[in-house]
């Protein structure tokens, strides 16, 4: 088969590609929500504790953002062809693993081995994007994805709760994730025919010493919130400081790998020189936090404020998922003309969406605040479907192709940082409030919902500063480049 490389013009089979990329994305970022509204019955039929249980969600979301770094960069080394492939094939198999469990413990092995290959899989999309599309095509494309990442994160659990819906009985929630078996199959078989390969590049050795130090900076961040819910911010508290220091760490050892000529994990210059990256990455992890945390407050507050089941709790959310599927395609096309002025309207939407919703929740009565709720969040959908793919491709689109995988997974580690925030802090201040308001669900849920709203807020004020900036910027002069060459096109 011939590479992308050798070939004259671009890929004649890029968006069928694409489209095999897209699917196998939606899964691995849907397992982070879907699992949530079968725990119960997880609970149940294995006779598992709550905090073991909690490691069926939580767990794969800290193996995800672990290796989302050091597998782009591996991508980046080796393939991103043959990354995506290899860790296609892990996550189906651990899906199956994960159905089948006899037990609670193997049923959590298998959601940590789950979340290692969803995030090695996950930087190869955003990647693989750079390395197949350019100009406007780049743009259309990274608005397809970026519908994928706002769309699974809003529809986990209104996937989940029609799963348990049709596949009724005590063993119902192995569907959760047998569902991935034939989907996956057919994605792997597609991406082997489809997938453009690359023309092999000069080894280089892996930076061990950033892997170590990043990794283990993210896990001591993350392992506190995670365990949230047992206690883990009050009694990991101390790990803050040491994730803080490891990551200063990292940030050190980077620049002088850098500085003496050799492959950093995640080049220092991404940051420094690259226009929009930094910028965008912070955008991306603050939006996270309000946009990750407010969907399991609204699942609390449907299900045990109003008595939802799952299934009804989901739908009544629906049209935000629907807002941002259909915001998100379009804005691929107009960020190009737009650009970070895209991102700025965007905001602005959640922000009113997520305001009005939470005003209505709090004043409106109980049997209709849902009906109500309908047109506000679906304009907060219309402004998410504005934010995430723009940002991803303002985010990336001067990063070098050697480099995407790397970039990528650093960006995506933001949002699973930021989203492991909200997740902690926006439902623990909903019971916080409900405790001492004698079980007041509405002020719970709008004060939930008004904290969320908070970091979009900061990152609201960081697009426009962009904006400002890139509005004052000479738009004639070529961007600067990490590889301080003219080209963008360089090897995947």
């Amino acid at each position: 088969m011939p590479t992308q490389a050798d070939a004259d013009g671009p890929d004649p089979r890029r968006w069928k590609a694409l489209w095999v990329t897209l699917v196998a994305g939606f899964m691995s970022l849907l397992d982070v929500t879907i699992v949530a509204v079968a725990l119960p019955s997880m609970q149940r039929d294995l006779h598992a504790s709550a905090p073991a249980i909690q490691w069926v969600v939580s767990g794969y979301a800290l193996t995800f953002a672990l290796v989302l770094v050091t597998a782009g960069r591996v991508g980046d080394a080796i393939g991103r062809r043959r990354i995506f492939l290899l860790a296609l094939a892990a996550f189906v198999l651990c899906s199956a693993a994960a159905g089948a469990a006899p037990g609670i413990a193997f049923l959590i092995a298998a959601r940590l081995a789950q979340g290692v290959a969803a995030g090695c899989l996950a930087p190869q999309n955003s990647a693989l994007i750079q390395q197949m599309f350019r100009g406007a095509e780049r743009g259309r494309a990274f608005g397809l994805f970026g519908a994928v990442v706002g769309i699974s994160s809003a529809v986990g659990p209104i996937v989940g709760g029609l799963i348990l819906t049709l596949a009724d009985g005590p063993q119902g929630w192995r569907w959760i994730f047998y569902v991935n078996v034939p989907v996956g199959a057919v994605a792997l078989l597609l991406g082997m025919r489809l997938l453009p390969r690359t023309a092999p590049g000069r080894r280089e050795p892996l930076d061990l010493g950033g892997v170590a130090l990043l990794g283990c900076g993210v896990l001591a961040l993350m392992l506190p919130l995670v365990l949230a819910e047992s206690g883990g911010v009050g009694r990991l508290w101390w790990l803050f400081p040491v994730g803080a220091a490891l990551l200063a760490g990292f940030v050190r050892w980077e620049r002088r790998v850098a500085a003496g000529n050799g492959q950093p994990l995640l080049d220092p210059r991404l940051v420094t020189t690259t226009r929009g990256y930094a910028v965008g990455a912070a955008i991306a992890t603050l939006y996270f936090v309000g946009f990750s945390g407010v969907w399991l407050v609204f699942a609390l507050y449907f299900q045990n404020g109003l008595d939802y089941s799952p299934l009804r709790s989901g739908l009544a959310v629906t049209p935000f998922a629907i807002g941002s599927a259909c915001a998100a395609a379009l804005a691929g096309r107009l960020v190009d003309r737009w650009g970070r002025l895209l991102t700025v309207c965007g905001l602005v939407g959640v922000t009113l969406g997520l305001g009005g919703t939470a005003l209505i929740l709090l004043l409106a009565p109980a049997h209709v605040a849902a009906w109500l709720t309908v047109p506000v969040l679906f304009a907060g959908g219309l402004g998410s479907g504005c934010v995430i793919s723009p940002n991803i491709t303002m985010t990336l689109r001067d990063v070098p192709v050697r480099m995407a995988g790397a970039a990528g997974g650093a960006l995506q580690t933001g949002q699973r940082l930021g989203g492991s925030v909200g997740t902690a802090a926006l439902p623990g201040l909903f019971y916080v409030v409900l405790g001492a308001g004698a079980h007041d669900y509405r002020t719970a849920v709008a004060t939930a919902v008004g904290l969320g709203i908070l970091p979009v807020v900061c990152s609201l004020t960081l697009a426009v500063h962009d904006w400002r900036h890139d509005r004052r910027a000479d738009r004639h002069q070529s961007p600067p480049d990490v590889s301080h060459g003219h080209s963008h096109a360089g090897q995947g």
